[in-house]
């Protein structure tokens, strides 16, 4: 089946103009989101001032934008081949020659290919010309894009266009990591400094000299302010009058006796400074004086990197700022009123920093990996006769489980990516840090992930008490805290065990005194677990009992698995009926460990019951969970009884998670391919498949999410979250796209006898244990 590409009909790099970033932005990341299931070309606008030779390899055509026989002859070679599911122009008035951009109108109506069109500008109470090149767009294609909800209305209004074939998908942002300015002022000299900025290609509706206008009054208050203006002249502005705007303002700063406060950098910045740049601001200006300017990548960056925004009222700032997150003027040439607004942020940084955060948290909807799950959205439904898109996996990186990890232990919570120290440390975090590090351990050996080991290991071992059970909290201080003797820590110290008992499945190239310490734990706690009451916590021991004998095969510990998957069996016919075939009578969190327990006591006991309970509880719990193509977790703001209507949202990742490792088990165990695909479909969760279609893993740090509430996603980034979505990404390594057309990795590793213990096909009906070998 053929992979029909998207080709994008656009100003692109090195052409220095903002659609160009942008459509390299956009393009990149639907690459990288969506690897060789999303194939793009691109066909490049020129004019006299960019007709570049050094196009990256996606650059297939160029057209000259003011000659029509270009768009004609590239329509032409187009129209002749038959992989073009879609053609995406990035459309600004400005980029395409003829009477209002008319040559675009003459190049569509030539193409036989679907459309989409994207408008960067949407400009109110058009002329008749105008609205009729616009509507004879709307006529040539099947999807019109715009970036703000004042736009979409605008179309709907002013341009009579169907509502319903209009689709509104925000500029796209950069994810950037919350942290402490100082640290970037230090690096770039600015220490002691409040920071303004200003960036973009400088032209006259930039507006910059009513913002240098502004300065003399903020230095009165604050004489250590400086005013960094980032970017170069516009090409176009250059090509037109030189350097007439920036010489311009060079003697407003020298007029104002400012020149020791204002630093032009006359760049075209690299994407990491220019970042950093912004980051290390206290405020941003957005001075421009266009009313009609629909939106600005300029204005996304400064509040995607936290910083409080001071804003002209163009119809993007009106959507995206608010009291909590900036100042909007009421004016677009009042110097005074930007001083006052900066005056006001500075003489109240607790606020500024509140506004930089609201701001911060407010844009991450919109990064770019988001903005790409939305175009392929409408990109899809264009190529229904080829491959539909999947994700592609994200690299592995563990430089947030590294931050949040001291030289005791892996801290509890977080506060966006920055460790929060004032929660202290868990035995249930590191516990699955140490089972996650070894899963990554398995596939990159080196010295730094083996001190994370020990250090998890020790932490185990500083919770065990002379009893051999655990404790589970630990302040900042290495003190336990008064919670262990106020809740039940059974699930902690199965948590535990089952950590342990996968260090004692994975001893091959370990230390041995880790593996001395682990043996040590083991066993002590072993003795006090047979009368544990909590199903969860009966779950993760049988988890540690299976690994713990898979590197010993001796039955000691055998009778104990017996009791506890008994104990399971147990509440299950308790409470089960035809309909609700489960161990409880509501659904609540890690509801995978249940079944899996149970598969796993199957394969250390061989009593075939177990193995029957396992997949008829596992199937019904997937029978809960996915529903039109995603996975759905129950969600933590309220458990799902069986008598009551099913609470949605507030999803967790730790349910996901578990539940990608229980698939992964079944799968190995039963070979069933339902198994795979729903694992495939799980993990893709993380990715965007979801309601809100936003991504809960962080591509910066490796991270995951808190959370995915009803209406937003919580960025903080915890021990929890980053650790789960760390050894789901880990197996779902294993697992191909195309689950039903070849063998997966994990068959292979089954056939190569991969650390596993597993029943056979051939000898099922036998249940017939065979224990492969290392």
């Amino acid at each position: 089946m053929k992979n029909h590409k998207i080709l994008f009909v656009c100003s692109y790099p090195p052409r220095e103009c903002g659609i160009a970033t942008f459509s390299q932005d956009l393009i990149r990341t639907l690459k990288r989101c969506f690897g060789s299931t999303m194939d793009i070309e691109v066909c490049a606008l020129e004019n006299e001032c960019c007709d570049a030779n050094d196009y990256p390899e996606e650059v297939t055509y160029k057209i000259d934008a003011q000659e029509l026989n270009s768009f004609f002859k590239v329509a032409n070679k187009l129209n002749e081949r038959d992989d073009i599911g879609m053609v995406c122009i990035q459309h600004e008035f400005g980029l395409f020659g003829g009477d209002y951009g008319s040559h675009l109108v003459a190049f569509l109506l030539k193409l036989d290919i679907p459309i989409s069109c994207v408008f960067h500008t949407v400009l109110p109470n058009p002329d008749k010309k105008r609205t009729k090149i616009m509507q004879a767009l709307d006529d040539l294609s099947e999807k019109l894009i715009v970036l703000t909800n004042k736009s979409a209305e605008i179309l709907e209004i002013d341009y009579h266009i169907d509502t319903n074939k209009i689709a509104v998908i925000p500029h796209g942002t950069h994810i950037v990591l919350w942290k402490e300015k100082q640290r970037l002022k230090n690096r770039y000299g600015f220490q002691n400094k409040n920071v303004l900025s200003t960036f973009g290609l400088l032209s006259e509706n930039k507006n910059v000299e009513t913002a240098l206008r502004a300065l003399p009054k903020i230095l009165q208050k604050f004489p250590n302010t400086v005013y960094l203006v980032l970017g170069k002249t516009h090409p176009e502005i250059i090509k037109r009058g030189g350097e007439t705007y920036r010489d311009a303002l060079l003697s407003i700063v020298d007029n104002l006796d400012i020149k020791d406060h204002v630093i032009f950098i006359n760049e075209y910045l690299e994407l990491t400074r220019l970042l950093e740049y912004l980051s290390l601001s206290d405020v941003y200006l957005f001075s421009s004086k266009d009313p009609n300017q629909a939106v600005s990548g300029t204005f996304a960056y400064a509040m995607s990197c936290g910083n409080p925004v001071i804003s002209t009222p163009i119809p993007h700032s009106k959507e995206c700022l608010d009291p909590s997150t900036g100042i909007l003027l009421n004016d677009f040439e009042d110097p005074i009123g930007i001083s006052d607004a900066v005056i006001d942020l500075l003489e109240q940084p607790f606020i500024a920093t509140s506004m930089g955060k609201n701001a911060f948290l407010r844009m991450r909807a919109f990064s770019w990996e988001n903005v790409a799950i939305s175009y392929s959205d409408i990109f899809q439904d264009y190529l229904q006769d080829s491959n539909s898109l999947d994700f592609s996996l994200p690299p592995i990186k563990t430089d947030h489980i590294e931050d949040m990890t001291t030289d005791f232990g892996m801290l509890q919570f977080s506060n966006f990516s920055e460790p929060d120290t004032s929660f202290g440390y868990t035995l249930d975090d590191n516990a699955r840090a140490l089972i996650a590090m070894l899963m990554y351990y398995k596939k990159k050996r080196n010295d730094k992930v083996l001190r994370l080991i020990e250090i998890y290991m020790d932490f185990i071992v500083f919770c065990q008490q002379d009893d051999g059970l655990f404790y589970n909290y630990v302040d900042f201080e290495g003190q336990f805290t008064v919670q262990n003797t106020e809740v039940n820590l059974e699930d902690s110290n199965g948590r535990a065990i089952w950590a342990l008992g996968y260090v004692l499945s994975h001893t091959e190239n370990l230390p041995k005194s880790l593996v001395t310490k682990a043996e040590n734990c083991f066993k002590n706690v072993m003795q006090n677990v047979a009368d544990f009451n909590s199903p969860r916590a009966i779950g993760f021991i049988l988890k540690g009992l299976y690994y713990y004998q898979e590197n010993k095969p001796k039955t000691q510990y055998n009778q104990l698995a017996e009791t506890l998957a008994q104990e399971l069996l147990r509440v299950f016919n308790i409470t089960s009926d035809k309909k609700w075939e489960w161990f409880e009578d509501y659904l609540t969190y890690a509801n995978s460990i249940l079944p899996e327990a149970l598969l796993y006591a199957w394969l250390i006991t061989k009593n075939k019951k177990y193995k029957d309970v396992a997949e008829t509880t596992f199937d019904f719990l997937l029978s809960q969970y996915f529903m039109k193509g995603q996975i759905k977790v129950i969600s933590n703001d309220g458990w799902f009884h069986k008598r009551n209507k099913r609470t949605f949202h507030g999803e967790q990742p730790i349910e996901v998670a578990y539940t990608i490792l229980s698939l992964d088990l079944f799968y190995r165990v039963t070979h069933k391919k339902k198994y795979a695909k729903q694992l495939h479909t799980a993990f893709s969760w993380f990715l965007g498949n979801n309601h809100l279609k936003q991504i809960m893993y962080n591509p910066v740090n490796g991270a995951c999410y808190d959370g995915l509430e009803k209406e937003n996603v919580n960025i903080n980034q915890g021990a929890e979250s980053s650790l789960c979505y760390l050894m789901a990404r880990l197996v779902v390594e294993d697992y191909p796209l195309e689950v039903g057309l070849k063998e997966t990795k994990a068959d292979l590793k089954l056939k190569e006898g991969i650390g596993f213990k597993t029943l056979s096909k051939r000898s099922s009906k036998k249940s017939a244990l065979v224990k492969t070998s290392k």
